[in-house]
């Protein structure tokens, strides 16, 4: 299932990788595909919201939820 996630603190490419990497990190088979201009991170393949927002919050950004569909 694809969920989009709210990220703020992203600014540039390496932040991406950081927040790729740390999501990868829980789930390597997950797809990560980070938005910087909209702020925002699409997974597929991670079912729980809370390990997605603890992966982002230790790659040192802040989660700010699930955006509505």
């Amino acid at each position: 299932m694809e969920k989009t996630y709210k990220v703020e603190g992203m600014t540039c490419g390496g932040c991406a990788q950081s927040v790729e990497k740390a999501i990868k990190g829980i789930a390597p088979a997950a797809t990560v595909k980070v938005d910087l201009e909209n702020k925002q991170v699409t997974v597929t393949g991670v079912e729980d919201d809370t390990l997605v927002a603890q992966a982002v919050e230790g790659a040192g950004f802040d989660y700010e939820g699930l955006v509505s569909p």
